[in-house]
């Protein structure tokens, strides 16, 4: 009995020996120093200008252009050639070509026509001079006879009475003959002519179709009016929600936009202001302009206008915005409408500021933390934010060249552990 009992308490120490070495080895490890990670995301904190900016969304659009539309009066306009979207063109060069077989069907028609009228004035007029050559040539004889009855009519002195009576009467039948046949050839030659006039109507009309199908021939070929690039509108033929570019096949409103040349020295970023930064941002402020197609080159500029009122999008969901107008100090010759991009509104400059990316401040206890990344591990440190940007936040508390964690997993374990200095 005794030698139980001798057991049981051998055991209940030996546990109490476990437990004590296991609460021991704990206590040792929680008071250790915390070690960090390596793969860890850092940023280095920097010294020097901070831009306090208002970020927008826009794209590039030309203040200047020259629109081409179709031509006007050209019925069934249809493209069959056009040049590249977006291809540089020069002034003159041929930019768009609609389909000229059913004018050029119509163009034959009214030349055979045309041909056929001058051929039926040249006959009326040679058969209009042949006649009034031939009732000139009887007109003639016919003076010609009266003029002999006349003659006639002198010799009275050596004929009987009845015989002078008989030459003057001949006389003047032959006057009489003289009359009508005047009077027959100023007929034909007015009949003549009238036909004659007709007939010029006719070809002078059949003579303008040809000139209009003619012209419009040419002018379904259409040529720059500038020298710039090609930006084709566009076609909403098909509705508003299946609007696309005008491209080879479509059929064109006469008269209606098909393209513009853009004044690539105009080029301008037209952007969306959100209502809640409108008071921060004035015409004439520096600005900075991201383009997508180029992430890697700023280029600066100025904040050229602001429009008065909200304008409505037409996204989802749908919103008001103000429209903000950004220009460049110089133009890069890459640069084409339409392309997408930001442009930053630099509405305040900190020197000398010291600043994280945002990823790297944290809120602790209602206030901003950043996570030191240290020797001995990651400590937490209380900083003030100065100015906040989207990716990038001006802070006070820590100098420069400190490296900061940029997730939080860990800055909420090492708080707990090392407390926040």
């Amino acid at each position: 009995m005794m030698r139980s009992r001798g057991r049981a308490l051998l055991v209940l120490l030996a546990l109490t020996g476990l437990g004590l070495i296991a609460a021991g080895g704990a206590f040792w490890f929680r008071g250790g120093p915390v070690t960090a990670d390596s793969s860890l995301p850092t940023a280095e904190a920097r010294e020097g200008e901070f831009l306090v900016i208002v970020p927008c969304r826009g794209e590039l659009v030309a203040g200047k252009s020259m629109q081409v539309v179709a031509p006007l009066n050209v019925p069934n306009l249809q493209i069959v050639w056009m040049a590249t979207p977006g291809a540089a063109i020069d002034h003159g060069e041929v930019m768009l070509r609609f389909d000229t077989s059913g004018a050029e069907r119509q163009l034959k028609e009214k030349e055979a026509a045309l041909s056929q009228s001058l051929a039926q004035l040249a006959e009326a007029v040679a058969q209009a001079r042949i006649t009034i050559e031939q009732n000139l040539l009887e007109l003639s004889t016919l003076r010609t006879a009266a003029e002999r009855a006349r003659l006639e009519t002198t010799k009275a002195e050596t004929l009987s009475a009845l015989q002078a009576e008989e030459k003057m009467i001949e006389y003047g039948l032959a006057l009489e003959k003289v009359k009508v046949q005047e009077a027959q050839t100023g007929l034909v030659r007015a009949q003549s002519n009238s036909r004659i006039e007709s007939l010029k109507s006719v070809a002078a009309k059949h003579q303008a179709e040809v000139d209009v199908t003619r012209e419009r021939i040419a002018r379904m070929e259409v040529r720059a009016p500038s020298s710039g690039v090609v930006n084709y509108q566009m076609n909403y033929s098909q509705g508003w929600m299946n609007a696309k570019p005008f491209k080879v096949g479509d059929n064109v409103w006469p008269g209606s936009a098909v393209a513009e040349i853009p004044d690539l020295g105009s080029l301008r970023i037209k952007a969306s202001v959100e209502e809640i930064e409108r008071g921060r941002i004035r015409a004439g402020q520096d600005v900075r302009i991201h383009l997508d197609p180029f992430p890697e080159k700023p280029f600066p500029g100025k904040l050229e206008s602001i429009s008065a009122l909200t304008e409505q999008n037409f996204e989802w969901p749908p919103s008001r915005n103000f429209r903000a107008y950004g220009s460049f100090d110089s133009i890069d010759p890459r640069l084409r409408p339409a392309m997408n991009g930001r442009l930053d509104i630099i509405v305040d400059r900190i020197e000398k500021a010291i600043s994280v990316p945002a990823r790297a401040v944290f809120a602790r206890d209602g206030r901003p933390v950043v996570l030191v990344a240290g020797p001995t591990g990651l400590k937490p440190a209380f900083v003030e934010v100065l100015a906040r940007n989207p990716d990038e936040v001006a802070v006070s508390g820590i100098p420069a060249g400190t490296r900061v964690a940029l997730v939080e997993e860990d800055a909420k374990g090492a708080g707990a552990r090392k407390g926040v200095r």
